[in-house]
């Protein structure tokens, strides 16, 4: 349950034996008493979480690159993304903007949104009321969710 829609092709199996291979290899302690499917079962909640807050320090990684410095504004390689979540995430932004493409509150939220800004920064900037904002997010909710997407809006 928790492995479901990990980044990068992760599964429950991948998972599984990543827990399993950190009981046995000690990093992962098994209590007294705790039955072996509830202990294996929190490593594997562990691992996802730990997966999930590497992806979104990639993410913000990706989100913060100096476009004056270039390439090297990542610093080292081992920190650079590779280019397929490169081309992913444009690719992503590009069908999101498709698909808002005639909502021209949807497109400034989602600009917002991109630049870090909160909901009150962005109801100032364009002039929009809590109101048409909670509805444009509504709106963007729904059709993210038919078109297959269940990325979270603040």
């Amino acid at each position: 349950m928790w492995s479901r829609g990990l980044p990068g092709g992760v599964g429950w199996a991948d998972v599984l034996n990543e827990a399993v291979m950190r009981a046995l290899n000690g990093s992962r302690r098994w209590p007294e008493g705790v039955p072996l499917l509830a202990f294996l079962s929190g490593v594997m909640r562990s691992l996802c979480d730990e997966h999930w807050r590497r992806a979104r320090r990639e993410s913000v990684r990706m989100v913060h690159q100096d476009p004056v410095a270039g390439a090297g504004a990542w610093g080292d390689a081992a920190t650079a993304p590779d280019p397929e979540r490169v081309l992913a995430a444009a690719q992503a932004l590009a069908a999101i903007n498709r698909m808002f493409a005639d909502d021209p509150a949807a497109l400034k939220i989602i600009t917002g949104l991109g630049e870090g800004m909160t909901a009150r920064e962005i109801c100032g900037l364009y002039g929009m009321t809590e109101r048409d904002y909670d509805s444009a997010r509504k709106r963007m909710r729904r059709a993210l969710l038919r078109g297959g997407l269940s990325w979270s809006l603040r």
